[in-house]
């Protein structure tokens, strides 16, 4: 790693840290340190359940749960367990806590403007792009992929979204039942694999692997919400599919995409993957690939 690189970084932290006010004792003037300040705003008018603002915010349970508490003593929010589910908590903001959200939320728009209002129009808008550029670098690292059940919540949810896109996008439409399966089974360990991915504990892509006997798999499944284009994510479902094929002793892997789906043939060709006839009889493929691993 360049200590140079690893220099700037620190420099650019520490700038941004006392700029935003994230050092001082009473973020905004409202009272209370930024951690409490950010869960305010998290939570919103439309509250959040406690796993979910946990797995958003890469919080430890119990510095959360200390969170939460100095927020309720404060009268900001309530804390309630779901009724068909006691292991799930819900918190929302009380008629108090909505006021401090607006409050924040006005605050946060008067810093943004703080930031901008000493700049040119030309400097205002490298800012913004380098800002832009910057979330979505540092989102590439926090995108998790785990395998998982193709039957799972949130793999029913990545499959469902995933039809719809191709449905919408395809020239013909797109009918699962016409297309060459990957069921459930095809995608369970031993015959395969299902993989989710993540950003800010909500799935926001997926990707399957069918083994193909000893030396072949097949990739499917691919997709990427898109709220999450451009971070990574179907780079990242590709190299750990990848990878769970080596570990089963593959030598190669084979995918097939359909014309429209230039992004995904950019992707492939990238990753190495070679154009090659068509090996099967997908009625919606118009282009084929291998890959020797």
């Amino acid at each position: 790693m360049d200590a140079r690189q690893i220099h700037q970084v620190r420099r650019f932290n520490r700038v941004v840290t006392q700029r935003i006010g994230a050092l001082e004792e009473s973020y905004l003037r409202r009272g209370r340190p930024l951690g409490e300040a950010r869960l305010v705003f998290e939570i919103g008018t439309h509250g959040a359940d406690v796993r979910a603002l946990r797995g958003k915010l890469g919080l430890d349970s119990g510095y959360l749960s200390r969170l939460l508490r100095s927020l309720e003593a404060q009268g900001l929010i309530l804390v309630d367990k779901q009724t068909n589910d006691g292991r799930v908590r819900r918190v929302g903001l009380t008629p108090k806590g909505r006021a401090e959200f607006a409050a924040y939320d006005d605050l946060s728009d008067d810093l943004a403007k703080s930031i901008l209002a000493p700049l040119e129009a030309t400097q205002r808008a490298r800012l913004v792009a380098a800002m832009a550029d910057i979330e979505q670098l540092i989102h590439v690292h926090a995108v998790e992929v785990r395998v998982e059940a193709p039957d799972s919540q949130d793999a029913r949810w990545c499959l469902q979204e995933y039809f719809r896109e191709l449905a919408a996008r395809f020239e013909t439409g797109f009918d699962p039942s016409k297309s060459n399966p990957a069921h459930d089974e095809d995608m369970t360990p031993p015959a395969g694999f299902f993989v989710v991915a993540r950003l800010d504990g909500q799935p926001v892509g997926c990707g399957a692997l069918k083994l193909k006997g000893q030396a072949a798999g097949e990739i499917k499944r691919m997709w990427t919400a898109q709220s999450a284009r451009g971070r990574g994510v179907a780079r990242k479902v590709l190299r750990t599919l990848e990878a769970t094929a080596r570990e089963c002793g593959l030598k190669s892997l084979r995918l097939e995409t359909n014309r429209t789906l230039t992004e995904a043939q950019a992707l492939y060709r990238q990753e190495g993957y070679q154009e090659v006839d068509a090996f099967n009889e997908e009625p919606y493929a118009h282009h084929w690939f291998e890959k020797h691993l």
